[in-house]
């Protein structure tokens, strides 16, 4: 669409305001918004200035910097009172002729897809993200020097079987027994079922939806494949559905990895194939899985960086207590087909050579998926690029239980960082990758690894309730 045509629809369906999206350096969506009656084309051209310095990014020669909204992105915002027009769009650096901005996540994104084509590998990378998260009726949490900790809730989880209240109807869900479990357990059908109606209004392709497996409210979503940059601002508008229409309905909703002590954690598995001149590149009839030897390079480059990668893909503290052995979380580096305990996992029922892919199952959806998809891109790249054989390094095919070995054939296989230190320690060594193309400017991995290891300092510092209740009597 055009200026035209916005201004079309504005009075058509009797707009008042204009909404501007952006995204900060942690993946969360920031916005401003003018009166309808201030929107033209010059918007388009010289777009909104801001300070880009307080969405955390490095600053450049002045920390003034503009939006320049993407008119195919406009929607109208579900969820305002006053009729609202909302819009994603990149932002640049303001001079003489405005420049992408190179810290910016789309902009990375967009150079991604740039150097994949430069480099004559394929044209179009399509993933499809998978998105697990939790609903609760209420949280609260407290950070002080007297008191830390935090309350959730929700009357489907099974510590609420014996509360003695005229709303328990005693159809709560055992711990670890909610994997696809039907009303009236599923107390989240008809409210998720919305989320899904919401996402297919604003341009987001559902293939569906169902309750996961933590019987405390864990449910998931997942989409069906769409562009790299595409789905990247899809995982942006699909985190806000979500937790708006559970503020909408009284509820709360959170993609932290792992909010419930000792239940299964929420991931963002991302589904992944590459296309060129419209032929798929990943399929091989003859080859493992039916996976061509270019696959398997890609694969290469993901196992080979995965340490590095983590990161960008799981990106908090919290992110670490998921990817623990026990709950169809990968901690171990290597693939195979159909094994969910395998970092890369290749799905059997994608047989056809249009479908034929592989998921990377270590992400969660802290990260910001600006970064994280360029960096699982790159990573496949340098794979491809340097011939990197995923079974020739000894990552597999593990085609077992890898949580069922014995601890001597374990101690042989790779492991997954433990922690968000042990992720930005590999970052710092092995980042050259990002960097290829111009991709990943140098100056943002260095601002990501101050930022994150003063976020890791900042929790490490924090006592932590279980260690009242291990050392207080000491």
């Amino acid at each position: 669409m055009d200026s035209k045509e916005i201004r079309s629809i504005c009075k058509e369906k009797g707009i008042r305001m204009i909404d501007f999206k952006m995204t900060d350096l942690d993946g969360r969506w920031r916005h401003i918004t003018i009166p309808v009656e201030r929107f033209n084309d010059d918007i388009f051209i010289y777009g909104i200035g801001f300070d880009g310095s307080n969405y955390g990014y490095a600053p450049v020669e002045k920390s003034d910097m503009v939006f320049i909204p993407d008119p195919a992105t406009a929607v109208i915002d579900p969820f305002t009172d006053v009729p609202t027009l909302t819009m994603c769009g990149n932002v640049c650096v303001i001079g003489k002729e405005n420049t992408p901005f190179d810290q910016y996540p789309r902009n990375v994104c967009l150079r991604a897809i740039e150097y994949m084509k430069a480099e004559e590998i394929a044209d179009e990378m399509l993933i499809g993200p998978e998105f697990e998260f939790h609903l609760f009726d209420n949280v609260s949490y407290s950070v002080e020097p007297q008191r830390a900790g935090f309350t959730v809730d929700t009357r489907q989880a099974s510590w609420n079987s014996g509360k003695e209240s005229p709303d328990n109807k005693g159809f709560q869900v055992p711990k670890g027994g909610g994997y696809h479990i039907a009303a009236p357990h599923d107390i989240a059908y008809n409210l998720r079922s919305k989320m899904c109606m919401y996402m297919e209004d604003w341009g987001v392709d559902v293939k569906y939806h169902h309750h996961e497996v933590g019987g405390s409210g864990q449910m998931e979503i997942e989409v069906e494949l769409g562009g790299l940059v595409d789905m990247a601002d899809k995982t942006m508008i699909i985190k806000y559905i979500i937790q708006n229409t559970a503020v909408q309905d009284g509820r709360t909703a959170t993609f932290m990895p792992k909010p419930i002590y000792g239940e299964a954690g929420n991931g963002m598995h991302v589904h992944m194939l590459l296309m060129k001149n419209g032929e798929p590149v990943f399929y091989d009839e003859e080859g493992y899985s039916g996976l061509s030897q270019t696959a398997h390079y890609f694969m290469g480059g993901l196992l080979k960086h995965i340490a590095s990668l983590c990161a960008f893909t799981n990106p908090s503290t919290n992110s670490f207590k998921r990817l623990v052995p026990g709950y169809e979380a990968p901690v171990t580096i290597g693939y195979a087909t159909s094994n969910r305990s395998a970092v890369i996992r290749i799905p059997a029922y994608a047989k056809s050579p249009k479908a034929k892919r592989f998921e990377l199952r270590n992400p969660d959806a802290t990260a910001n998926p600006y970064y994280a998809y360029a960096a699982i891109l790159m990573a496949g790249l340098d794979g491809i690029k340097n011939k990197i054989d995923p079974s020739a390094n000894g990552w597999g095919p593990y085609d077992c239980n890898l949580y069922d070995l014995p601890e001597e054939e374990k101690k042989k296989i790779q492991s997954l960082p433990k922690t968000l230190d042990e992720a930005l320690d590999a970052l710092e060594t092995d980042h050259d990758y990002l960097m290829a193309g111009g991709v990943f400017p140098e100056r943002l991995i260095h601002i990501w690894l101050k930022r994150k290891r003063r976020e890791s300092l900042e929790i490490s510092q924090i006592p932590h309730p279980a260690e009242f209740q291990k050392y207080y009597d000491l």
